[in-house]
C-alpha cells in the first residue's frame, strides 16, 4: 500500500489548503482560513474530483476537532488534570457578553469560582497567563482550569450578557 501524502497549497487572501491522500487512497482536504476557521472536505472514492462532504468550521469548532484528533492525554509531557480532580475547558466569550471590553480582573474569577484563566485564544494568537489588566474581547476563547464545579461556575459568569 502506498504511504499517505500531504500536499500544501497557499491560497492568497484566503489561507492554506492541505490535501491528504491516505494509504488507502481516500482524499481529504482542509482549508485553513486566515480568520482561524477551517473548511473540511472529503472526496468520493469513485470520483476523486467529486466532493462528498464539505464542512465549514469556526475557529472554536476547529480547536475542538484538533483536541479530538490529538487529545492531551496522549502526550506524556502534559499534566493529566483529571487524575487530580481538575478539568480544563475552552469557554468562548460571546460578542454580546457583559465582559466584552472589560478587564479580566473584574471577573474575580479565581476568587468567585476557584478556577483560573490560564490562556486566552484571540484570532490566531494565544495569550498565556493573562494578567488582571488584560482586556477581554467578544470572540475570545478562554482556557479555564479548575474543579468541574469551578469551571461550570466560570462558564456561568463568562456567559453573562
Amino acid at each position: 500500500m502506498p504511504a499517505p501524502r500531504l500536499r500544501q497549497t497557499p491560497l492568497p487572501g484566503i489561507g492554506v489548503r492541505y490535501d491528504l491522500t491516505t494509504r488507502e487512497q481516500d482524499r481529504l482536504s482542509v482549508i485553513a482560513h486566515r480568520d482561524g476557521g477551517r473548511t473540511l472536505s472529503a472526496y468520493r472514492s469513485d470520483d476523486p474530483d467529486a466532493c462528498a462532504l464539505s464542512l465549514r468550521l469556526t475557529a472554536g469548532e476547529s480547536a475542538y476537532l484538533i483536541d479530538a484528533l490529538t487529545p492531551a492525554h496522549h502526550s506524556p509531557n502534559l499534566l493529566h488534570t483529571t487524575d487530580l480532580g481538575l478539568v480544563a475547558e475552552r469557554i468562548e466569550l460571546s460578542p454580546t457578553s457583559y465582559w466584552n471590553g472589560r478587564l479580566l480582573g473584574d471577573t474575580r474569577m479565581r476568587t468567585e469560582t476557584g478556577a483560573s484563566i490560564v490562556a486566552v485564544l484571540r484570532r490566531a494568537e494565544a495569550i498565556p497567563s493573562p494578567a488582571p489588566d488584560f482586556r477581554l474581547a467578544g470572540g475570545d476563547t478562554l482556557i479555564v482550569i479548575g474543579t468541574r464545579e469551578g469551571v461550570e461556575a466560570a462558564a456561568d459568569i463568562l456567559g453573562r450578557e
